[in-house]
């Protein structure tokens, strides 16, 4: 079977159609330009253009307030009643960028008026990077002495402490397991920070790790970290490891392990058995016998 109208073109359904350009507001660039110039007008007035106030001492005031609008490069239908035309932006900090002009009219044979003007940054224009927040725009290692970097106070990876007791055996006791502070590592920070250094430059992936004779775990410089990291995790002690005074997994290793065993026998293959001739070794010959 075949469907009705299955010759008929293809159209995407997803996609409207391109919506006919009015030809009466197409044909008004000069009222969208002469509202470019107007907004574009610079002076000394703060709260004049909202884009660029120029400094009307300079020597290039003329010549940069002569043609605030370059030429026309564009016009694109809003719908039936409306249309925007695109012009050059002059504006020495804004090249590539263009002024958008949206020019309406309510019906064939009146007035055309204008909704809007903005300057729009074009397919060549020089743009800001988005806006990141400053708390995601820190890295590991960008603090420096005297720097501050706040915590929030809903940060995933901490979770409420508890106070301490009057009881002093119970606040030694407090503070060994990590309690006595106001908030301490959530499950979420522990496991984030198990799962940044088992993968960093000193957990089992890493070269020297893999290339080492044996595992920290096994080192006598190897210092066990208190706690649920324990099991897993340590701080080298060795002065000549390349990671000494940082956290190691039980799984990292290098050429410094304490149990490091280098043969140092020759690798020249001697015999057992080694004749001297330097010296001559010779029986006196006893009596003859007559």
């Amino acid at each position: 079977m075949t469907s009705p109208g299955a010759d008929a073109p293809y159209d995407d359904a997803g996609q409207p159609a391109a919506e006919p350009l009015n030809p009466e507001l197409a044909a008004a660039e000069n009222v969208a330009r002469a509202a470019a110039e107007d907004e574009a007008r610079p002076g000394d007035d703060p709260i004049g253009s909202p884009v660029l106030t120029l400094d009307t001492t300079g020597d290039d005031v003329a010549e940069s307030a002569s043609s605030p609008v370059g030429a026309h490069v564009a016009v694109e239908a809003e719908g039936p009643h409306a249309v925007t035309h695109y012009f050059e932006s002059n504006y020495p900090g804004y090249v590539g960028w263009r002024w958008a002009v949206t020019v309406a009219s309510v019906g064939q044979g009146e007035p055309v008026t204008v909704s809007e003007v903005v300057l729009l940054p074009g397919p060549t224009a020089l743009t800001a990077p988005d806006w990141v927040p400053y708390r995601d725009r820190v890295q590991p290692g960008d603090l420096g002495a005297g720097d501050l970097l706040p915590t929030s106070p809903d940060d995933p990876r901490l979770a409420p402490g508890h106070l301490t007791s009057d009881d002093e055996q119970f606040g030694d006791v407090a503070k060994e397991v990590g309690l006595g502070r106001k908030r301490v590592l959530s499950f979420e920070g522990r496991t984030d920070a198990a799962e940044r250094w088992y993968s960093g430059d000193f957990g089992p992936r890493a070269d020297a790790a893999k290339l080492a004779p044996a595992a920290c775990g096994t080192c006598g410089f190897f210092l066990k970290l208190s706690g649920s990291m324990g099991g897993a995790f340590g701080v080298c002690a060795n002065e000549y490891a390349p990671a000494d005074g940082r956290v190691v997994s039980v799984e990292f290793g290098c050429g410094a392990h304490s149990e490091v065993d280098v043969d140092v026998s020759s690798t020249v293959p001697v015999a057992e058995i080694v004749y001297d001739d330097a010296t001559l070794e010779f029986e006196p010959r006893g009596t003859e016998r007559g």
